[in-house]
């Protein structure tokens, strides 16, 4: 599920300096065209767009948060990614995201906005590339990512389930953005709190559940979310890293869990 709660800042002073650049790119000669073989020139807002659309058969993805932000909305963008958006076939972006309207209208007459559903749960994850795939005219190569993901994804959730500790499905808690990893676990979350830090009801209440485990949303994270109830946290990633490769998002979730649950 996306993920919100960071103040919209003021974008003027980006929009003056995309007018700015753009006219500049705009009298320049010789600018060479896109290379209409690679397919479309898609910009991402962040690293999971950016994923999504290389699963769904995009070659040329540029993405504008760098990798390394941990939360992404509190990125501020530049004039130059938003001359970037400018010059695109397809720009990326979510709802959430502060500045998902200068993204837009960055984008121009050229480049089509398209809203994505940041979601990890498989079946909003195979609906995503479907969708993009249809809107870049990849579909074959979106429909060969979705079965091989739905494969992996069959295969982690058989190795987590097998960790369950002493066979038995663990009590869990999760972060609202988070339960897609409980998901992945066969666990049905017993309670789930966020995106606001936990109030001392909430903490009350959920500590009340006793669960095994916490499944904490590492790109939000507001620290040790139930200290002294005994719970161990497993901070969740929801984000794929620069490589831009959304199955390791799955695999590192699964590696995490296997190891939570086994004890090790």
């Amino acid at each position: 599920m996306a993920q919100s709660r960071v103040p919209v800042r003021p974008f003027v002073a980006l929009t003056a300096g995309l007018l700015a650049l753009t006219a500049c790119s705009s009298t320049t000669s010789g600018t060479a065209a896109p290379d209409s073989s690679k397919g479309p020139v898609v910009v991402a807002t962040t690293t999971w767009e950016a994923a999504l659309a290389k699963a769904a058969g995009a070659k040329d993805v540029k993405v504008l948060v760098p990798a390394s932000v941990k939360h992404a909305p509190d990125y501020e963008l530049k004039p130059s990614d938003l001359t970037a958006v400018a010059g695109a076939d397809f720009v990326l972006y979510a709802s959430f995201e502060p500045f998902a309207g200068k993204v837009k209208e960055a984008a121009g007459s050229k480049a089509k906005p398209v809203e994505v559903n940041l979601d990890d749960h498989r079946d909003a994850t195979v609906a995503e590339v479907t969708k993009l795939g249809k809107a870049f005219g990849t579909e074959q190569a979106a429909a060969q990512w979705n079965t091989a993901f739905t494969a992996e994804y069959d295969k982690l959730a058989q190795q987590v389930k097998a960790k369950w500790p002493a066979g038995q499905a663990p009590v869990v808690v999760t972060q609202t953005f988070t339960t897609w990893a409980a998901d992945l676990a066969g666990v049905q979350p017993t309670g789930t709190y966020g995106p606001e830090a936990v109030t001392p009801t909430q903490l009350a209440e959920l500590s009340a559940k006793k669960p095994q485990f916490v499944l904490e949303n590492e790109n939000m994270s507001v620290g040790t979310v139930l200290p002294d109830s005994g719970a161990k946290q497993v901070n969740i990633v929801n984000y794929p890293d620069q490589d831009l490769d959304l199955l390791t998002v799955y695999r590192n979730a699964a590696g995490q869990l296997t190891k939570a649950f086994s004890g090790s």
